[in-house]
């Protein structure tokens, strides 16, 4: 029985041993897939397991998508320009390291039907998934991607990745097309994202990367404001459909079944 897993820490909450077991039993594969709480001295070895085939792919989820890199033999172009891993699988007796987070959320953009062309996109926050949205973004045609995080150090750094940044204090509210949240906050009622919703005003897009809870108090305080909301819900089928194809070379049906299957 092959062996797949997801990393990360924490892992708890993560739905993909849900959504992956699903596709494995849809099409009669003799497979696995488990998440495994790890902790950084802990990657070396796991890499390790894959080389020897012990486990057959590996999911890396926060906070280890770029410290991963330096234990696997190669990177994909796409993980390279973003230094940043969520998928990794043996090929010719190399483990290689590659990103399907750039393909979920271009086509979870693609699935709600919003056009990005020429668009201003504020990004908040500047881990875990951001150099995948701004290289997705970037192939999308957005007109300018600003970027907004608690720590400005961390904002910078990014544009040593992406030259035409543009960097705006926390806590500003610049005029934005559309404003994606990739930070945990907004998770609990007293979390707060300094956004200054009168002054945005209504019919912007208001996109949260995290899927559960389905509604944040950043996607409903925008709500209420009168503007478009959506979870990433459909970002992580879309990424978990482009590593699933990787792995088992067919691609898994997204359907109603599978959409509700994470509500």
């Amino acid at each position: 029985m092959k062996k797949y897993l997801v990393i990360g820490n924490p892992i708890e909450h993560s739905l993909s041993p849900k959504i992956h077991n699903y596709w494995i039993k849809e099409n009669n594969i003799n497979a696995i897939y488990d998440k495994k709480k790890l902790s950084q001295d802990e990657l070396k070895n796991i890499i390790s397991d894959v080389k020897d085939e012990k486990i057959n792919g590996i999911n890396v989820t926060v906070p280890f998508k770029k410290s991963v890199i330096p234990f696997l033999d190669e990177l994909t172009p796409e993980s390279k320009k973003t230094q940043s891993v969520n998928t990794i699988y043996l090929q010719d007796g190399k483990t290689i390291g590659h990103n399907t987070d750039i393909a979920g959320f271009e086509l979870s953009i693609k699935f709600l039907k919003y056009d990005v062309i020429d668009k201003k996109i504020l990004i908040l926050g500047a881990g875990g998934v951001v150099p995948s949205i701004i290289y997705s973004l970037q192939k999308m045609k957005v007109s300018k991607i600003l970027l907004s995080n608690r720590t400005i150090e961390r904002a910078e750094s990014l544009k040593n990745l992406f030259k035409d940044l543009e960097i705006v204090e926390w806590g500003v509210t610049p005029n934005f097309d559309m404003v994606i949240n990739a930070t945990s906050i907004g998770l609990k009622n007293e979390d707060g994202i300094k956004l200054d919703y009168d002054k945005i005003g209504p019919n912007k897009f208001f996109y949260d990367v995290i899927y559960n809870p389905k509604e944040t108090v950043f996607l409903n305080k925008a709500k209420l404001s009168g503007n478009r909301t959506e979870n990433g819900k459909m970002m992580f089928i879309y990424q978990a459909h482009q590593s699933f194809t990787i792995w088992h070379k067919l691609m898994p049906n997204i359907n109603e079944k599978i959409i509700k299957l994470l509500d």
